[in-house]
């Protein structure tokens, strides 16, 4: 497979619409975002851009598919939340935290925003949207399905 990876900045809401433009002109199949706080600020207008240039998006963080891109794939935020957790746990109970493990959250969970998916034009396997260890689906519906499909890995 021939693939050629490209490289677009961008830190204002101008330079994002060139950005897609530019990705239009290259003939890019579609858009990683990095989870950079710029971005993460700017996630609503980026699935806006997203879906006027149709071109589909994912994104580090999960709230970008909240906010309407088509994808996020992210750590499980309750899994971070229940990691820290435990480690504060640890502490108040009389632990170090200099002898505490560093942890990293194993649980991986990628979020599709079917609403999106639709207006794209896109479709996934169902293999994909059906598998057995969906986690949660988002209380959102379009069209008598929920809108986003969320599973953790």
């Amino acid at each position: 497979m021939d693939l050629q990876l490209e490289i677009l900045h961008a830190s204002n809401e101008s330079e994002l619409v060139a950005a897609f433009i530019k990705v239009l002109s290259l003939g890019v199949g579609g858009l990683v975002i990095s989870g950079d706080p710029f971005f993460h600020s700017k996630r609503e207008y980026i699935a806006t851009l997203s879906l006027r240039y149709r071109i589909p998006v994912i994104f580090q963080l999960r709230g970008f598919a909240a906010a309407g891109g088509l994808m996020s794939y992210d750590d499980s935020y309750s899994e971070n939340i229940r990691l820290v957790g435990v480690y504060v746990g640890r502490i108040l109970k009389g632990e170090k935290p200099s002898n505490l493990p560093v942890q990293q959250t194993t649980k991986i969970e990628l979020i599709i925003n079917m609403k999106t998916v639709m207006a794209l034009g896109l479709t996934f396997p169902l293999s994909l949207l059906g598998m057995d260890d969906a986690a949660s689906l988002a209380s959102h519906t379009f069209t008598g399905t929920r809108s986003t499909f969320a599973m953790s890995l």
